[in-house]
């Protein structure tokens, strides 16, 4: 019986970090999912991918997964980037460049028109 310890990822989707203190249990797959005959649908005889045990630590998934003689393997949580600083720092490099990148374009775009329609 494997299975893996992970800590909770933050929903993409959204900005709060709710239950994401929380370290997940899962099953790895015993056999692989098969297509029913019938309906199409995938599924196997494991019962175990439908459990997921929560705990509040790692420590104390470590500590289940050992007293029940689960061989666990920890993924580990990869350090957070941070990158501080202002909205304003958007602005600050390469503006007046651009601010010229954009007159240029214009002139170049004015002269073309002029050119062409002579």
């Amino acid at each position: 019986m494997e299975a893996r310890i992970y800590k909770r990822p933050k929903n993409a989707m959204q900005s709060g970090k709710a239950l994401t203190d929380q370290w997940i249990l899962d099953f790895v797959p015993a056999e692989a999912k098969k297509t029913d005959p019938l309906m199409g649908w995938a599924g196997s005889g494991d019962t175990r991918q439908q459990v997921q045990l929560k705990f509040p630590s790692c420590e104390a998934a470590q500590a289940y997964a050992e007293k029940y003689g689960i061989a666990a393997l920890v993924h580990a949580v990869p350090p957070k980037k941070l990158k501080i600083q202002a909205y304003a720092d958007n602005f600050r490099e390469g503006w007046i460049e651009a601010q010229q990148r954009s007159i240029f374009m214009r002139a170049c775009a004015l002269l073309a028109r002029d050119s062409n329609s002579v």
